[in-house]
Protein backbone atom coordinates (compact mmCIF):
# COMPACT_ATOMS: atom_id res chain seq x y z
CA UNK A 1 0.00 0.00 0.00
CA UNK A 2 1.35 3.79 -1.26
CA UNK A 3 1.89 6.40 1.48
CA UNK A 4 0.08 9.13 0.55
CA UNK A 5 -0.13 13.01 1.81
CA UNK A 6 -3.20 15.08 1.17
CA UNK A 7 -4.27 18.22 2.48
CA UNK A 8 -7.42 20.19 0.75
CA UNK A 9 -6.20 21.03 -2.39
CA UNK A 10 -3.32 18.80 -2.94
CA UNK A 11 -2.70 14.45 -3.16
CA UNK A 12 1.20 13.38 -3.23
CA UNK A 13 1.42 9.93 -3.87
CA UNK A 14 4.84 8.55 -2.74
CA UNK A 15 4.97 4.54 -3.52
CA UNK A 16 5.41 1.79 -0.70
CA UNK A 17 8.73 1.12 -1.38
CA UNK A 18 10.64 4.33 -1.77
CA UNK A 19 14.49 4.50 -3.47
CA UNK A 20 17.23 5.38 -0.71
CA UNK A 21 19.58 7.81 -2.01
CA UNK A 22 23.18 8.86 -0.91
CA UNK A 23 22.93 12.49 0.07
CA UNK A 24 25.47 15.16 1.63
CA UNK A 25 24.35 16.86 4.88
CA UNK A 26 26.10 19.62 6.31
CA UNK A 27 26.52 19.78 10.07
CA UNK A 28 28.09 22.31 12.51
CA UNK A 29 31.55 20.04 12.25
CA UNK A 30 31.22 19.81 8.22
CA UNK A 31 29.65 17.43 5.78
CA UNK A 32 28.37 13.86 6.13
CA UNK A 33 27.39 11.08 4.41
CA UNK A 34 23.72 9.41 4.93
CA UNK A 35 21.43 7.57 3.36
CA UNK A 36 17.39 8.60 3.08
CA UNK A 37 14.58 8.25 1.32
CA UNK A 38 12.79 10.20 -1.42
CA UNK A 39 10.00 10.53 0.47
CA UNK A 40 12.08 11.57 3.57
CA UNK A 41 14.00 14.14 1.67
CA UNK A 42 10.88 15.90 0.28
CA UNK A 43 9.27 15.71 3.34
CA UNK A 44 11.87 17.73 5.26
CA UNK A 45 13.76 19.47 2.33
CA UNK A 46 10.56 20.11 0.05
CA UNK A 47 8.15 21.56 2.52
CA UNK A 48 6.20 24.18 0.36
CA UNK A 49 4.98 20.88 -1.86
CA UNK A 50 2.93 20.75 1.64
CA UNK A 51 1.52 24.59 1.40
CA UNK A 52 -1.93 24.31 0.50
CA UNK A 53 -2.60 25.99 -2.90
CA UNK A 54 -5.08 29.19 -3.02
CA UNK A 55 -5.73 30.70 -6.19
CA UNK A 56 -6.12 34.18 -6.27
CA UNK A 57 -10.16 34.72 -6.10
CA UNK A 58 -10.47 36.02 -9.37
CA UNK A 59 -8.37 32.88 -11.11
CA UNK A 60 -10.69 29.97 -9.11
CA UNK A 61 -11.16 27.89 -11.59
CA UNK A 62 -8.61 25.90 -14.07
CA UNK A 63 -10.09 27.90 -17.45
CA UNK A 64 -9.19 31.04 -15.78
CA UNK A 65 -5.68 29.98 -14.57
CA UNK A 66 -4.93 28.72 -17.95
CA UNK A 67 -6.51 31.73 -19.98
CA UNK A 68 -4.54 33.63 -17.73
CA UNK A 69 -1.18 31.76 -18.46
CA UNK A 70 -1.61 32.09 -21.99
CA UNK A 71 -2.99 35.86 -22.02
CA UNK A 72 -1.32 37.71 -19.00
CA UNK A 73 1.32 39.97 -19.43
CA UNK A 74 4.38 39.06 -17.78
CA UNK A 75 6.86 40.91 -19.61
CA UNK A 76 7.46 42.98 -16.53
CA UNK A 77 9.01 40.47 -14.22
CA UNK A 78 11.31 37.96 -14.26
CA UNK A 79 13.52 39.16 -16.90
CA UNK A 80 15.83 37.66 -18.90
CA UNK A 81 18.59 38.00 -21.63
CA UNK A 82 19.38 34.95 -23.78
CA UNK A 83 22.67 35.11 -26.43
CA UNK A 84 22.36 32.08 -28.99
CA UNK A 85 24.75 29.79 -31.09
CA UNK A 86 23.36 27.53 -33.75
CA UNK A 87 24.59 23.83 -33.43
CA UNK A 88 24.19 21.17 -36.43
CA UNK A 89 22.71 17.97 -35.62
CA UNK A 90 23.70 14.81 -37.39
CA UNK A 91 20.56 14.27 -39.50
CA UNK A 92 21.29 17.93 -40.87
CA UNK A 93 18.61 19.44 -38.48
CA UNK A 94 20.10 22.95 -36.56
CA UNK A 95 20.05 23.44 -32.63
CA UNK A 96 20.44 27.04 -31.15
CA UNK A 97 21.79 27.51 -28.11
CA UNK A 98 21.70 31.05 -25.84
CA UNK A 99 23.17 32.53 -22.90
CA UNK A 100 20.71 34.44 -20.70
CA UNK A 101 21.38 37.24 -18.56
CA UNK A 102 19.44 38.22 -15.50
CA UNK A 103 18.59 41.72 -14.65
CA UNK A 104 20.97 42.93 -17.57
CA UNK A 105 23.67 42.41 -15.00
CA UNK A 106 24.47 38.34 -14.74
CA UNK A 107 25.49 35.78 -17.74
CA UNK A 108 23.96 32.29 -17.55
CA UNK A 109 23.33 29.19 -19.77
CA UNK A 110 20.42 28.28 -21.29
CA UNK A 111 19.80 26.04 -24.07
CA UNK A 112 17.07 24.86 -26.82
CA UNK A 113 16.68 22.15 -28.73
CA UNK A 114 15.23 20.84 -31.84
CA UNK A 115 16.94 23.98 -32.42
CA UNK A 116 19.33 23.77 -29.47
CA UNK A 117 19.89 27.21 -27.79
CA UNK A 118 22.99 27.68 -25.71
CA UNK A 119 24.46 30.67 -24.29
CA UNK A 120 27.52 31.62 -24.35
CA UNK A 121 29.26 31.69 -20.27
CA UNK A 122 31.96 33.43 -18.90
CA UNK A 123 33.05 30.73 -16.90
CA UNK A 124 35.71 32.72 -14.41
CA UNK A 125 32.19 33.56 -13.06
CA UNK A 126 30.28 30.27 -11.74
CA UNK A 127 32.34 27.39 -10.80
CA UNK A 128 32.55 24.45 -13.02
CA UNK A 129 30.45 22.21 -11.16
CA UNK A 130 27.74 24.28 -10.28
CA UNK A 131 25.08 22.51 -11.09
CA UNK A 132 22.55 22.94 -14.30
CA UNK A 133 18.83 23.20 -15.15
CA UNK A 134 17.80 21.75 -18.30
CA UNK A 135 14.48 23.02 -19.77
CA UNK A 136 12.18 21.72 -22.40
CA UNK A 137 9.44 23.96 -22.97
CA UNK A 138 5.63 23.51 -24.18
CA UNK A 139 4.13 22.78 -27.69
CA UNK A 140 5.36 25.84 -29.37
CA UNK A 141 6.91 27.74 -27.12
CA UNK A 142 10.36 28.31 -25.69
CA UNK A 143 12.86 30.42 -23.63
CA UNK A 144 10.29 33.41 -23.31
CA UNK A 145 7.89 31.42 -21.76
CA UNK A 146 6.93 33.30 -18.71
CA UNK A 147 6.47 29.66 -16.74
CA UNK A 148 10.01 28.55 -17.22
CA UNK A 149 11.09 31.86 -16.66
CA UNK A 150 9.46 32.31 -13.39
CA UNK A 151 11.91 29.48 -12.14
CA UNK A 152 14.95 30.47 -14.82
CA UNK A 153 14.92 33.89 -12.87
CA UNK A 154 15.26 32.54 -9.60
CA UNK A 155 17.68 29.69 -10.28
CA UNK A 156 20.09 31.63 -11.98
CA UNK A 157 20.40 34.80 -9.65
CA UNK A 158 23.30 34.86 -7.52
CA UNK A 159 23.47 33.14 -4.01
CA UNK A 160 24.45 36.49 -2.34
CA UNK A 161 21.23 38.18 -4.26
CA UNK A 162 18.83 35.48 -3.43
CA UNK A 163 19.13 33.03 -5.69
CA UNK A 164 20.55 29.40 -6.00
CA UNK A 165 23.68 30.59 -8.46
CA UNK A 166 22.98 27.50 -11.09
CA UNK A 167 23.52 27.85 -14.74
CA UNK A 168 20.17 27.12 -16.77
CA UNK A 169 19.63 25.51 -20.43
CA UNK A 170 16.81 25.40 -22.39
CA UNK A 171 15.95 22.99 -25.01
CA UNK A 172 13.76 24.12 -27.37
CA UNK A 173 11.98 22.68 -30.42
CA UNK A 174 13.00 22.87 -33.93
CA UNK A 175 11.45 25.64 -35.35
CA UNK A 176 10.44 27.47 -32.32
CA UNK A 177 11.23 30.51 -31.15
CA UNK A 178 13.03 31.73 -34.08
CA UNK A 179 14.98 28.96 -34.72
CA UNK A 180 15.69 27.68 -38.48
CA UNK A 181 14.45 24.26 -39.94
CA UNK A 182 17.00 22.84 -42.14
CA UNK A 183 16.37 19.31 -42.46
CA UNK A 184 12.62 18.02 -43.49
CA UNK A 185 11.40 17.47 -40.38
CA UNK A 186 9.64 19.45 -37.15
CA UNK A 187 9.08 17.64 -34.16
CA UNK A 188 6.20 15.49 -31.93
CA UNK A 189 5.56 14.57 -28.55
CA UNK A 190 7.16 11.33 -28.51
CA UNK A 191 11.03 11.83 -30.01
CA UNK A 192 13.79 11.94 -27.69
CA UNK A 193 16.66 12.46 -29.60
CA UNK A 194 16.93 15.92 -29.75
CA UNK A 195 16.97 16.44 -26.10
CA UNK A 196 20.13 13.00 -26.17
CA UNK A 197 22.17 15.33 -28.41
CA UNK A 198 21.43 18.62 -25.97
CA UNK A 199 22.78 16.62 -23.49
CA UNK A 200 25.81 14.64 -25.13
CA UNK A 201 26.42 18.64 -26.05
CA UNK A 202 26.10 20.22 -22.67
CA UNK A 203 27.98 17.19 -20.90
CA UNK A 204 30.72 17.39 -23.54
CA UNK A 205 31.91 21.04 -22.45
CA UNK A 206 30.59 21.16 -18.96
CA UNK A 207 31.49 17.56 -17.78
CA UNK A 208 31.52 18.60 -14.03
CA UNK A 209 28.27 19.68 -14.12
CA UNK A 210 25.37 18.30 -12.47
CA UNK A 211 22.25 18.12 -15.10
CA UNK A 212 18.99 18.76 -13.30
CA UNK A 213 15.89 18.07 -15.90
CA UNK A 214 13.04 21.04 -15.55
CA UNK A 215 10.04 20.02 -18.22
CA UNK A 216 6.33 21.84 -18.86
CA UNK A 217 3.55 20.32 -21.02
CA UNK A 218 4.85 18.70 -24.08
CA UNK A 219 8.18 19.05 -23.15
CA UNK A 220 7.17 17.52 -19.56
CA UNK A 221 6.47 14.36 -21.99
CA UNK A 222 9.48 14.20 -24.16
CA UNK A 223 11.41 14.64 -20.38
CA UNK A 224 9.68 11.94 -19.39
CA UNK A 225 10.16 9.50 -22.50
CA UNK A 226 14.18 10.60 -21.93
CA UNK A 227 14.94 10.03 -18.67
CA UNK A 228 12.88 6.19 -18.71
CA UNK A 229 14.25 5.51 -21.90
CA UNK A 230 18.04 6.03 -20.33
CA UNK A 231 17.35 4.50 -17.36
CA UNK A 232 20.72 4.72 -15.58
CA UNK A 233 22.46 5.93 -18.23
CA UNK A 234 20.20 9.00 -17.97
CA UNK A 235 22.11 12.48 -18.15
CA UNK A 236 19.88 14.26 -16.12
CA UNK A 237 20.45 13.43 -12.57
CA UNK A 238 16.85 14.12 -11.56
CA UNK A 239 13.75 15.98 -13.50
CA UNK A 240 10.77 17.57 -12.46
CA UNK A 241 7.80 18.18 -15.05
CA UNK A 242 4.37 20.04 -14.82
CA UNK A 243 1.10 19.57 -16.63
CA UNK A 244 2.37 16.33 -18.48
CA UNK A 245 0.20 14.87 -20.75
CA UNK A 246 0.88 11.62 -20.33
CA UNK A 247 -1.97 9.33 -21.49
CA UNK A 248 -1.66 11.38 -24.97
CA UNK A 249 -4.49 9.15 -26.74
CA UNK A 250 -7.21 9.51 -23.42
CA UNK A 251 -6.74 13.24 -23.02
CA UNK A 252 -6.27 14.18 -26.85
CA UNK A 253 -10.13 12.93 -26.38
CA UNK A 254 -10.70 14.28 -23.19
CA UNK A 255 -9.58 17.55 -25.05
CA UNK A 256 -11.79 17.69 -27.66
CA UNK A 257 -14.96 16.68 -25.85
CA UNK A 258 -15.94 19.54 -24.65
CA UNK A 259 -17.13 23.20 -26.20
CA UNK A 260 -13.94 25.09 -24.72
CA UNK A 261 -11.55 21.89 -25.13
CA UNK A 262 -12.44 21.80 -28.79
CA UNK A 263 -12.84 25.84 -29.31
CA UNK A 264 -10.69 27.47 -27.03
CA UNK A 265 -7.92 25.10 -26.41
CA UNK A 266 -7.78 22.57 -29.29
CA UNK A 267 -7.93 25.29 -32.22
CA UNK A 268 -5.45 27.32 -30.08
CA UNK A 269 -3.32 24.66 -29.70
CA UNK A 270 -3.93 23.62 -33.89
CA UNK A 271 -3.24 27.44 -34.90
CA UNK A 272 -0.02 28.00 -33.43
CA UNK A 273 1.22 24.78 -35.21
CA UNK A 274 -0.34 25.96 -38.52
CA UNK A 275 1.72 28.92 -38.08
CA UNK A 276 4.69 27.47 -37.27
CA UNK A 277 4.10 25.20 -40.44
CA UNK A 278 4.02 28.28 -42.34
CA UNK A 279 6.59 30.14 -41.17
CA UNK A 280 8.74 26.99 -42.40
CA UNK A 281 7.27 26.35 -45.64
CA UNK A 282 10.24 27.30 -47.59
CA UNK A 283 12.65 25.62 -46.13
CA UNK A 284 10.37 22.36 -46.27
CA UNK A 285 9.75 23.10 -49.67
CA UNK A 286 13.85 22.45 -50.39
CA UNK A 287 13.12 18.78 -50.08
CA UNK A 288 10.36 18.34 -52.96
CA UNK A 289 10.87 14.26 -52.89
CA UNK A 290 10.50 14.06 -49.46
CA UNK A 291 7.06 12.91 -47.58
CA UNK A 292 6.80 16.42 -45.42
CA UNK A 293 7.09 18.30 -48.62
CA UNK A 294 4.17 16.36 -50.08
CA UNK A 295 1.95 16.90 -47.28
CA UNK A 296 2.43 20.30 -47.21
CA UNK A 297 -0.63 21.06 -49.31
CA UNK A 298 -2.91 18.82 -47.28
CA UNK A 299 -1.84 20.68 -43.94
CA UNK A 300 -1.77 24.52 -45.27
CA UNK A 301 -5.34 23.37 -46.58
CA UNK A 302 -6.82 23.34 -42.91
CA UNK A 303 -8.90 26.18 -41.32
CA UNK A 304 -8.68 26.38 -38.00
CA UNK A 305 -7.83 22.59 -37.43
CA UNK A 306 -7.53 21.44 -33.71
CA UNK A 307 -4.55 19.52 -32.69
CA UNK A 308 -5.84 16.10 -32.96
CA UNK A 309 -6.84 17.17 -36.55
CA UNK A 310 -3.70 18.89 -37.14
CA UNK A 311 -1.91 15.66 -35.48
CA UNK A 312 -3.87 13.23 -37.73
CA UNK A 313 -3.35 15.30 -41.29
CA UNK A 314 0.12 16.00 -40.59
CA UNK A 315 2.42 14.95 -37.77
CA UNK A 316 1.86 10.97 -37.27
CA UNK A 317 2.23 10.80 -40.99
CA UNK A 318 5.73 12.82 -41.56
CA UNK A 319 6.53 13.22 -37.83
CA UNK A 320 9.43 10.98 -38.14
CA UNK A 321 11.18 8.06 -40.26
CA UNK A 322 10.58 4.77 -41.05
CA UNK A 323 9.73 2.34 -39.55
CA UNK A 324 7.51 4.31 -37.23
CA UNK A 325 6.26 6.73 -39.71
CA UNK A 326 3.55 7.11 -41.38
CA UNK A 327 1.59 5.35 -38.16
CA UNK A 328 -1.93 4.55 -39.97
CA UNK A 329 -4.10 6.67 -37.28
CA UNK A 330 -3.63 9.35 -34.60
CA UNK A 331 -4.38 7.11 -31.68
CA UNK A 332 -1.63 4.92 -32.69
CA UNK A 333 0.23 7.99 -32.88
CA UNK A 334 -0.78 9.45 -29.72
CA UNK A 335 -0.35 5.63 -28.14
CA UNK A 336 3.56 5.87 -29.26
CA UNK A 337 3.73 8.87 -28.00
CA UNK A 338 2.40 8.28 -24.50
CA UNK A 339 5.39 8.40 -21.16
CA UNK A 340 2.44 7.48 -18.96
CA UNK A 341 3.43 3.50 -19.24
CA UNK A 342 7.20 4.11 -19.52
CA UNK A 343 7.11 5.88 -15.61
CA UNK A 344 8.10 2.15 -14.38
CA UNK A 345 11.73 2.33 -15.86
CA UNK A 346 13.02 5.37 -14.29
CA UNK A 347 15.81 5.28 -12.66
CA UNK A 348 16.63 8.98 -11.24
CA UNK A 349 14.69 10.65 -8.65
CA UNK A 350 11.00 12.31 -10.68
CA UNK A 351 8.54 14.63 -9.58
CA UNK A 352 5.25 15.25 -11.28
CA UNK A 353 3.05 17.99 -10.56
CA UNK A 354 -0.73 18.11 -12.23
CA UNK A 355 -3.56 19.91 -11.46
CA UNK A 356 -7.35 18.55 -11.63
CA UNK A 357 -8.76 21.22 -12.98
CA UNK A 358 -6.51 21.06 -15.87
CA UNK A 359 -8.44 21.56 -19.21
CA UNK A 360 -6.11 20.40 -21.31
CA UNK A 361 -4.88 17.42 -19.17
CA UNK A 362 -7.73 15.81 -18.36
CA UNK A 363 -6.36 12.67 -16.58
CA UNK A 364 -3.77 12.51 -14.70
CA UNK A 365 -2.13 9.02 -13.22
CA UNK A 366 -0.98 8.89 -9.72
CA UNK A 367 0.05 5.64 -9.35
CA UNK A 368 3.61 6.16 -10.15
CA UNK A 369 3.92 2.56 -11.51
CA UNK A 370 5.22 2.16 -7.66
CA UNK A 371 8.77 3.17 -8.61
CA UNK A 372 10.39 3.97 -5.65
CA UNK A 373 12.03 7.04 -7.87
CA UNK A 374 8.86 8.44 -8.33
CA UNK A 375 6.35 11.35 -6.89
CA UNK A 376 3.24 12.26 -8.04
CA UNK A 377 1.70 15.60 -6.76
CA UNK A 378 -1.61 16.53 -7.51
CA UNK A 379 -3.59 19.42 -7.04
CA UNK A 380 -7.18 20.37 -6.88
CA UNK A 381 -6.82 23.63 -9.30
CA UNK A 382 -4.02 25.13 -10.88
CA UNK A 383 -5.54 24.60 -14.81
CA UNK A 384 -2.66 23.94 -17.21
CA UNK A 385 0.25 25.59 -16.43
CA UNK A 386 -1.26 28.11 -14.36
CA UNK A 387 -0.85 27.43 -9.98
CA UNK A 388 -1.48 31.39 -9.69
CA UNK A 389 -1.46 32.30 -5.93
CA UNK A 390 -0.93 36.38 -7.45
CA UNK A 391 -0.93 37.94 -10.37
CA UNK A 392 2.62 37.47 -10.88
CA UNK A 393 3.29 34.26 -8.54
CA UNK A 394 2.79 30.78 -8.81
CA UNK A 395 2.55 27.94 -6.25
CA UNK A 396 4.83 26.00 -7.79
CA UNK A 397 7.80 28.10 -7.99
CA UNK A 398 8.33 27.75 -4.23
CA UNK A 399 8.66 23.80 -4.38
CA UNK A 400 10.37 23.48 -7.28
CA UNK A 401 13.13 25.51 -6.36
CA UNK A 402 13.09 23.50 -3.14
CA UNK A 403 13.69 20.29 -5.29
CA UNK A 404 16.31 21.44 -7.58
CA UNK A 405 18.56 23.16 -4.65
CA UNK A 406 18.38 19.07 -2.97
CA UNK A 407 19.03 17.40 -6.18
CA UNK A 408 21.82 19.66 -7.15
CA UNK A 409 23.52 20.35 -3.44
CA UNK A 410 22.33 17.19 -1.46
CA UNK A 411 21.68 14.01 -2.87
CA UNK A 412 25.21 12.34 -4.45
CA UNK A 413 24.64 11.27 -8.20
CA UNK A 414 28.11 8.75 -9.05
CA UNK A 415 26.32 7.13 -12.03
CA UNK A 416 29.34 6.73 -14.49
CA UNK A 417 28.54 8.61 -17.46
CA UNK A 418 28.78 7.26 -20.95
CA UNK A 419 31.91 8.23 -23.25
CA UNK A 420 31.89 10.91 -25.36
CA UNK A 421 33.74 11.55 -28.26
CA UNK A 422 34.55 14.02 -31.45
CA UNK A 423 34.38 12.66 -34.74
CA UNK A 424 36.59 13.39 -37.44
CA UNK A 425 33.59 15.68 -38.57
CA UNK A 426 33.87 17.74 -35.02
CA UNK A 427 30.38 15.80 -34.13
CA UNK A 428 29.91 14.99 -30.55
CA UNK A 429 29.24 11.43 -30.05
CA UNK A 430 28.28 8.76 -28.00
CA UNK A 431 29.92 5.22 -28.17
CA UNK A 432 29.05 3.81 -31.01
CA UNK A 433 25.49 6.38 -31.44
CA UNK A 434 24.62 7.50 -34.61
CA UNK A 435 23.47 11.12 -33.36
CA UNK A 436 25.80 13.86 -32.63
CA UNK A 437 25.99 17.55 -32.95
CA UNK A 438 28.42 20.40 -33.40
CA UNK A 439 28.68 24.13 -33.31
CA UNK A 440 27.23 25.55 -36.69
CA UNK A 441 27.62 29.03 -36.08
CA UNK A 442 28.81 32.26 -34.54
CA UNK A 443 27.01 33.82 -31.65
CA UNK A 444 24.25 35.90 -32.07
CA UNK A 445 23.63 39.27 -30.47
CA UNK A 446 21.97 39.72 -27.01
CA UNK A 447 17.98 38.53 -27.37
CA UNK A 448 15.29 39.67 -25.42
CA UNK A 449 14.36 36.80 -23.48
CA UNK A 450 10.97 38.76 -22.13
CA UNK A 451 10.03 39.45 -25.26
CA UNK A 452 8.88 35.95 -27.20
CA UNK A 453 6.79 35.17 -29.97
CA UNK A 454 3.72 37.14 -30.33
CA UNK A 455 2.41 35.45 -33.19
CA UNK A 456 1.51 32.45 -31.11
CA UNK A 457 -0.17 31.25 -28.10
CA UNK A 458 1.52 30.20 -24.86
CA UNK A 459 -0.87 27.20 -24.99
CA UNK A 460 1.27 24.21 -23.88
Amino acid sequence: MANNFKNATTLIHFPSRPTTFRVISRTKNGQIEEESTLKHLIETKCASLFKPFSSCWWLSSGHLQTIYNVAGYFRHIDKIWYRRKLLRLADGGTMYVEMVQIAASFIVLILVIRALDFAPLDDSVIEKDTPMIVVCHGLTGGSHEPYLRAILSRTCRPIGQGGLGYRGVVVTHRGCAGSPITSPRLYTAGHTDDLKQALMYISYHYPKSRLLGLGYSLGANIMTRYVSEEGVDSRLSSAVVLSCPWDMEKNGHGLVSTFAGKNVYARGMGRNMMRLVRRHERSLRKYPEHPICKELPSVLALRYPTLPKFDDTFTRKVGGDAPVFPIPTVDEYYRWASSDKRVGDIRVPFLSINAADDPVVTNAPMDGKENGSVVMVLTNRGGHLGWFESATERWTTQPILEWLELMGNAIMDDRPCLPLFVDGDGFIREDDEILGCRVDAQDDGPIDGTAGDQSLLRMS
